[in-house]
């Protein structure tokens, strides 16, 4: 019985021990009971979320992942190329508040090649640039923070209080003392020095103009790359040019029967363009040699034909490809060729449509240049020249007659391409423009 005693009292005891050294935890528990909704039947507490007066639930239960300003977004540079590293950032087509839409160019980066457009990621307002005008930028560069939810800036004129102008009154007229007026001393008229004379310049000095009157202005990268490509085309190829002339009349003369028909069914103007690729393209399979390229010890022989066409921007001179033009006719040549020189002029080209190109043809006399050496196109081995039409009196069947012509020169790589394969090429363009049968009948 004692014993059952001294148990009882020592779980007690041990009891009130406990209780006394977890104290905090009723303080908790009674805290805690105030956050149960009232109406609540169950005595154990549940997993469920208790918030805290004038709290945000975020505060007490959880924290977002995203950011403050998790409604931004960048927009960075795209890819340019696999050629292309960098590029300059040329323009902004935006500025900070405006709206743009979701794939809205809002800046340009100019590069080697092409100009590349910096495309909005989202909808919403700019709320400042990362990079400014002139600096260069690589692919995943931030341009631009935007704004999803911001709304654009708007600049609001405070109206003024008083909306009619309050007269003011005129300014009274001060009254001056009246001064006494003194007689004024003659003075006898002063004999002035002789200006001495401009000193004589030496006749070997130059007269050069003030550097005020002079501008610098920082280089295009297109304009740099386009001179490091002719200097390099200069220092590899063993450059030689030959020329001939062509008689234009039954070509313009085919033109000028079939343009109506031609543009009824395809669409599209016949051009001189289209004739010349195709000459250009029957030419070369002719001389093969024409349409290779030296690769080290190797010579490369292209059992296709890409033209690459030079297109004069206001930018600089680009050469986008016209695509296996050996298998396609009068109308897709022109097709593409208004396709691409549209996009060269809107600076919307992509590197794909300029890359490669086995042979080039320059149009030179849409400007009206007379005659012409051009400089080939790297890596290809001959380029030709086309120039102006002009009347000039010529020798037929032992009359002279006036006739349209054409002056053609083909610039090419002396090292792969004789004299002979050269006048040959030419020799068959000639032919072909002059009785554009010969396509038809292809001899």
């Amino acid at each position: 019985m004692a014993s059952r005693i001294a148990s009882r009292l020592l779980r007690r005891s041990t009891t009130l021990g406990l209780i006394r050294s977890y104290s905090h935890a009723r303080n908790y528990s009674s805290q805690l009971s105030a956050l149960i909704p009232i109406g609540s039947q169950s005595s154990k507490l549940t997993r469920r979320r208790y918030y805290l007066p004038n709290a945000s639930p975020y505060q007490l239960w959880s924290r977002s992942f995203a950011s403050d300003n998790g409604d931004q977004v960048e927009a960075v540079v795209p890819y340019m190329g696999e050629s292309v590293t960098d590029g300059t950032l040329a323009n902004f087509l935006k500025k900070p508040g405006d709206r743009v839409e979701a794939d809205e160019p809002i800046a340009q980066i100019e590069t080697d090649k092409v100009t590349i457009d910096v495309a909005s990621p989202e909808a919403g307002v700019i709320e400042k640039f990362m990079a400014g005008e002139g600096d260069t930028v690589t692919p995943g560069t931030k341009v631009a923070i935007i704004s999803k939810s911001a709304a654009p800036a708007e600049t609001h004129v405070a109206p003024s209080e008083d909306a009619t102008p309050k007269e003011t009154p005129p300014p009274k007229a001060e009254e001056k003392p009246k001064v006494e007026e003194k007689p004024q001393k003659v003075e006898p008229p002063k004999t002035q020095a002789p200006k001495p004379l401009p000193p004589k310049t030496s006749p070997t000095e130059p007269q050069l103009p003030p550097k005020e009157r002079e501008r610098r202005v920082p280089m295009p990268r297109l304009r740099k790359r386009i001179a490091n490509r002719l200097k390099d085309s200069q220092n590899t190829f063993a450059m030689l040019t030959t020329f001939n002339e062509v008689d234009m009349t039954n070509l313009m003369k085919l033109r000028s029967d079939y343009k109506d028909e031609f543009v009824n069914k395809h669409g599209v103007k016949l051009g001189l363009m289209s004739c010349f690729v195709k000459a250009a393209v029957s030419a070369l399979q002719n001389q093969p040699i024409v349409n290779a390229v030296i690769d080290g010890d190797d010579i490369i022989y292209r059992d296709y034909v890409d033209v690459s066409v030079a297109v004069g921007t206001s930018k600089g001179l680009v050469v986008p490809v016209i695509r296996d033009a050996d298998t396609m006719n009068f109308a897709d040549i022109e097709k593409g060729i208004n396709t691409l020189a549209k996009k060269a002029t809107e600076g919307a080209l992509s590197i794909d449509e300029m890359a490669g190109g086995t042979f080039t043809i320059s149009n030179g006399g849409v400007y009206g240049s007379l005659i012409s050496t051009p400089i080939i196109n790297p890596p290809q081995s001959a380029i030709l020249g086309m120039h102006s039409i002009v009347q000039r009196p010529v020798v037929v069947d032992g009359s002279i007659l006036a006739r349209p012509m054409m002056y053609l020169a083909l610039t090419y790589d002396h090292r792969l391409i004789d004299g002979r394969e050269a006048v040959y090429f030419l020799r068959r363009i000639k032919d072909v423009v002059e009785d554009p049968r010969r396509l038809l009948l292809d001899i």
